[in-house]
């Protein structure tokens, strides 16, 4: 599901389509700006904290009411890790030491990147304003998950837990 502009972000005219760079393209036909849409940028983390993993229950859609990880946008001027550090503090009241990325993940039909990452914490976590609740879950009583990737993010934390997986370096900028 994409959100489509109707207007021109420069001049304010109506946008039309038109073919650019061999793709049908939004472009205004007074001033020839070409509305690009482009994803938009999430990160996730999946909290250890002896041996359990960090959940929240959504408290806004999409998925509201569902378990997942703690996570959100990408706000403009700060990084990824930034972002992933900020949203968990937000959904859990928890500071996070990322360790790496798990993992990338898109999807055609939709307009988000996720960028999951491995972190740890401890602590007794506190539902932020978009949060339902939160707790700390064993392993062997996971609940089940909210979106496509999850489960993916998931399997690749246990590796991670358990000294089987490999994280990716991620080297924040300034």
């Amino acid at each position: 599901m994409y959100l489509i502009p109707s207007f021109c972000p420069r001049c304010g005219q109506p946008l039309g389509e038109a073919m650019v760079d061999g793709k049908e393209r939004h472009v205004c036909s007074a001033c020839n700006f070409v509305y690009y849409l482009n994803p938009r940028v999430a990160a996730v983390t999946a909290v250890a904290g002896d041996s359990r993993l960090l959940l929240v229950k959504r408290g806004i859609n999409p998925a509201k009411g569902r378990w997942s990880f703690p996570g959100g946008f990408v706000d403009l001027g700060e990084t990824v890790e930034e972002a992933a550090r900020r949203e968990a503090m937000e959904e859990t009241g928890l500071k996070v030491d990322l360790s790496g990325i798990l993992g990338v993940y898109s999807h055609r039909e939709t307009d988000v990147v996720v960028v999951a990452f491995a972190a740890t914490s401890s602590g007794d976590p506190i539902p932020g304003k978009e949060t339902m609740e939160v707790r700390w879950a064993d392993r062997e009583e996971l609940p089940p998950l909210a979106f496509r990737h999850d489960p993916d993010i998931l399997h690749l934390w246990q590796q991670w837990v358990d000294g089987r997986g490999t994280l990716f370096p991620s080297r924040e900028g300034s």
